[in-house]
């Protein structure tokens, strides 16, 4: 472990290293250390420039990355609500931001992916083992029954509320974390360490199944039986794994429909959520949001309303159509292909989905389970999710797309022009 932080490189490469690892560490806590980190990332690149270093910007690769920026920046010439829309630009500023960094700092991506995700792994790995312990903390505190702390009080929201985090944007993390220490756990040959990156690999999963977001952990069942074994074991280790990682997927899923508060969240909220409303319903469903967005769509369904008009738009048709609790809840589609729709149009949407194809293109080529798992981890909130809405869901995928598009680039690039004869 000791050797994250030792790395044999220039000062200027070290502490670019530095800077990373803390930047990924901040990520599932208060997006300040976040921003801080990230301002301190960009200064130090600018100081230490070198154009013998640099990377293009201005290529096929990069207009992919900072995509949704270009669709943020160009909506905002028609939209609805410019006060929100620009809000909603410099939110989104970091997707500009990031992949430009990566072209003008000189430290190889590739050589350190391993460790960076490695202590991105930890830190998540002791934000569960946090989270257990503050809420068996607040039970004794309470004297409350320990049963408690598998029932809604410290489900989902409640339980990554001590951290300030959305339950599904943290599950994101977490997912891509148990993902990498899998990869990691078959690839060991040292007992001890497999034993360690085991225990981490339960602890993750129990905070998986604690934060019960369901778009995630239904994805990463499906990364797991599937494109685990077919990316990294074969032969008669290929079918072993299969026949243990299903019978534990089916474990896992029968004590989930055996607990009344995993199975509310997981089963019945999922089918409420997809259902046409109800008479005497207390709180909306997604599919009756979702209603509601269609219709505004069909509209304008070319150019959409611009950037920031959601929540105002659907403020008002929320009240009009009796759905009170999205309406004082001020809430969004909860949907980001619907949300790419109703602002950017069939444009945005269709930009937003060649970026999606661009990037599983790029980690199928390279066999990246990683980065096929963060695409598939990213599609798949994309439907329950307006996450590129909210500071954590935005970083996530403005750091992790180019750390993996970077990371895949040869170790030694030559971009001097060829000479001829």
């Amino acid at each position: 472990m000791n050797e994250l932080f030792r790395i044999e490189d220039s000062l200027t490469n070290k502490i670019s290293y530095y800077h990373l690892m803390l930047l990924m560490a901040s990520l599932p806590f208060d997006m300040f250390y976040s921003h801080l980190i990230l301002i301190s990332f960009a200064i130090h690149t600018l100081i230490h420039l070198n154009k013998k270093t640099v990377k293009p910007i201005f290529t096929l690769r990069m207009l992919a990355l900072q995509s949704v920026f270009f669709v943020t920046l160009i909506c905002i010439i028609y939209t609805t609500n410019t006060n929100q829309a620009f809000t909603e630009l410099g939110r989104r500023s970091i997707i500009f931001l990031i992949p430009i960094l990566f072209c003008l700092n000189p430290l190889d991506i590739k050589k350190y992916r391993s460790k960076l995700l490695l202590s991105f792994a930890m830190v998540c790995t002791l934000a569960i083992v946090y989270l257990y312990i503050d809420a068996l903390i607040t039970i004794r505190h309470f004297h409350l029954p320990f049963s408690l702390l598998f029932s809604g009080f410290f489900a989902n929201h409640n339980f990554s509320q001590p951290i300030n985090m959305h339950a599904t944007f943290f599950a994101m993390q977490v997912a891509l974390s148990l993902v990498y220490l899998l990869s990691v756990l078959i690839k060991e040959k040292v007992f001890y360490n497999k034993i360690f990156y085991l225990a981490c690999c339960v602890i993750l999963t129990a905070g998986l199944i604690q934060l019960s977001s369901k778009s995630v952990c239904i994805t990463l069942l499906l990364i797991i039986n599937i494109a685990i074994p077919y990316f990294l074991l074969q032969g008669a280790r290929r079918r072993k794994f299969i026949l243990v990682t299903a019978s534990l997927s089916v474990f896992l899923i029968a004590c989930v429909s055996l607990s009344g508060t995993f199975r509310e969240r997981y089963i019945t909220e999922l089918a409420t959520d997809l259902s046409p409303a109800q008479a005497d319903e207390v709180l909306d469903s997604r599919l009756t949001r979702w209603n509601v967005v269609i219709k505004l769509i069909a509209k304008k369904p070319l150019t959409g309303y611009g950037t920031g008009s959601e929540v105002g738009l659907l403020h008002e048709r929320f009240f009009d159509n009796k759905l009170y609790n999205s309406f004082l809840n001020n809430l969004n589609a909860h949907n980001q292909y619907l949300s790419f729709l109703l602002k950017s149009g069939i444009v945005g949407l269709l930009v937003y989905i060649a970026t999606l194809v661009f990037g599983f293109r790029i980690a199928f080529q390279q066999k990246d389970l990683l980065f096929i798992a963060f695409m598939a981890i990213i599609t798949a909130v994309s439907l329950s999710e307006n996450f590129f809405d909210v500071d954590k869901g935005i970083i996530y995928y403005a750091f992790f797309f180019p750390f993996f598009i970077f990371s895949n680039e040869r170790t030694i690039i030559n971009y001097a022009p060829i000479k001829s004869g």
